[in-house]
């Protein structure tokens, strides 16, 4: 069965341990330390209702009246977190160690916030030292095995991600994030016995179902997949990744009805997802049956792809172009096509791509075969 060319399995649902924020406990110090515990247990009230900004702005307060008072640089910087403000928090983190330079949550959240930010090596760093302080910390193994796939070391990952389960077996998100780099080595017999492993310890993980249903659509079973996904969909229905997915195997099993229905309540729920504004597209720009094609619609489906992509992923591109020729508008489809091949990364199907430009030059569209 010839595979379609869009976005697919990329979205691997995965997870990272941070230590959450928490309250402080009433003092005999009398009113002043009392008023710093205040606004920190306000603050994590905020925190807990996703009000974030208070919850900075609170926190702040009981740095000031107390500027070593690690409890309050520790929320604050998971707050900072949750507003992707990684700067700041790793500053705040920086401070707990300060504080106290043997803080493994100071070394472990600092490593988070590093990986969020791409800095893997220090991240490693961090988690490293954090080890160093108790080797008995599976969430360190598990942050640590994410910073490592993140490189694309998935066997050393793999290998923290063990650590972890032998320490707590009981792991969900090793045994999630396990399976995802068994995937990514396409061991999915492997990934899919991890997500079972997930599923059975934590059964509303929607990730985990997401994931699982990865593995299985890859394998070609179809209906499991699809079972997966809709789970997913139950469990949590603003997952725009569970849509996504779902219209994935939707559109491998031509079912393009289903597929669009899926790739538009996606785009619905997260307007800034562009996968599936790409695959949709793809869709409307490829389909073999002309009753779903609309050039117009794919390219104005491709160039938010694009858009959302900084016009920087070859993917994005090549659908671009398909969509042009679609329109019929072929000088725009060898422009775009020539651009996604010279951003081609090391995984671009070059052959495909430069195929699809001679059909441009030629003056026909590309077309996905039944």
């Amino acid at each position: 069965m010839k595979t379609w060319k869009i976005i697919v399995a990329l979205i691997l649902v995965i997870a990272a341990i941070y230590i959450v924020p928490r309250i402080g406990r009433s003092t005999d110090k009398g009113e002043y330390d009392q008023t710093i515990l205040d606004f920190n247990n306000r603050g994590f009230t905020y925190y807990s209702n996703g009000q974030y900004k208070r919850a900075i702005a609170d926190y702040t307060k009981a740095i000031q009246l107390d500027p070593d008072f690690g409890l309050a640089y520790i929320n604050r910087g998971h707050a900072f977190i949750k507003r992707e403000r990684y700067d700041e928090a790793i500053a705040d983190f920086c401070e707990v160690i300060r504080c106290n330079p043997n803080d493994l949550e100071g070394y472990c959240n600092r490593g988070i916030a590093y990986a969020m930010k791409g800095e893997h090596e220090r991240a490693i760093s961090d988690f490293n030292k954090t080890l160093e302080i108790n080797p008995r910390f599976a969430e360190a193994y598990t942050n640590r095995g994410l910073a490592y796939r993140s490189k694309g070391n998935y066997d050393q990952a793999i290998s923290d991600y063990n650590k972890a389960l032998e320490i707590n077996p009981r792991d969900v998100l090793a045994y999630n994030n396990r399976g995802f780099a068994y995937s990514t080595k396409g061991q999915y017999d492997q990934a899919i016995s991890d997500f079972n492993k997930a599923i059975e310890i934590a059964p509303g993980f929607a990730g985990a179902y997401i994931n699982r249903g990865i593995a299985y659509s890859t394998k070609g079973n179809y209906g499991q997949a699809i079972s997966d996904h809709t789970e997913a969909t139950e469990i949590d229905p603003g997952s725009a990744e569970a849509y996504f997915n779902r219209g994935n195997v939707y559109l491998f099993k031509r079912q393009f009805d289903q597929a669009i229905s899926d790739y538009i309540k996606a785009i619905e729920i997260n307007p800034a997802f562009a996968p599936s504004y790409n695959n949709l597209a793809w869709l409307l720009a490829t389909c073999p049956d002309g009753k779903y094609r609309d050039g117009r619609k794919a390219v104005e489906n491709a160039t938010r792809a694009c858009e959302l992509v900084q016009w920087a992923n070859p993917n994005c591109l090549g659908t671009l172009a398909a969509a042009y020729a679609e329109a019929g508008e072929f000088e725009l489809a060898i422009k775009w096509q020539t651009k996604a091949i010279k951003l081609a990364t090391p995984d671009y199907d070059m052959a495909a791509a430069q195929s699809s430009l001679k059909l441009y030059t030629a003056g026909k569209p590309y077309r996905e075969e039944l």
